[in-house]
Formats: C-alpha cells, structure tokens, sequence
C-alpha cells in the first residue's frame, strides 16, 4: 500500500495499467487528449512489485485494481468514475487543482 500512496504523489496524474486492459488504454488516452502527461505504471510490466501492487489496488478499493486514477496524490477513481467525472465536468477542475492543467 504504501508504493501505491508513494508512485500516487510523484506527479499531478498517476494511472495505474495493464498493457492488456483496454479500459486502461481509453482512460489514459483521455487524459493525453485533455492535455495532461500522466505517470502511466504498468503493474504487468513490474514482474517484482506489480501482482503486490495489483492487490493492495483492489484493498484500496479498486475492482477491478485497473486502471486506478491518482490526481494530486488522491484517489480519484477506475474507469467509471473517471468518465462519469469527466462528462460532468469535475475532471478538469480536479485536474486544474492538481496543477495537472493550466488552461
């Protein structure tokens, strides 16, 4: 738990993926298309710390554990919830808040 509260806080936006999710590749995908850099870690690709990290994701209470979205250090949500933050409108304050966007 504490790599996910550490890798969460290095930058504004923190997606937590898997190279085979597809859910993964839309929401980092809008993030990209809103103009923000996120911080994209592969648990798939850490073969050491990613099944570890994967469960204290769901723990964290992620399900499924990705994608698992951190903006400014906080938990902001998987798939669903990013999209239905990102159709109301809140994202991009999030974002704003974050520092993650300028505009």
């Amino acid at each position: 738990m504490d790599s996910i509260v550490k890798l969460a806080s290095q930058k504004a936006v923190v997606i937590f993926t898997k190279s085979s999710c597809c859910m993964c590749h839309v929401i980092t995908r809008l993030f990209y298309e809103q103009g923000v850099s996120p911080l994209v870690y592969e648990l798939d690709e850490d073969h050491r710390n990613g099944p570890e990290m994967e469960r204290a994701l769901v723990r964290f209470g992620c399900n499924p554990a990705v994608p698992a979205v951190f903006v400014g250090g906080t938990f902001a949500g998987s798939a669903n919830t990013v999209m239905a933050l990102h159709i109301n409108g809140s994202l991009k304050k999030m974002l704003k808040d974050a520092g993650a966007l300028w505009l």
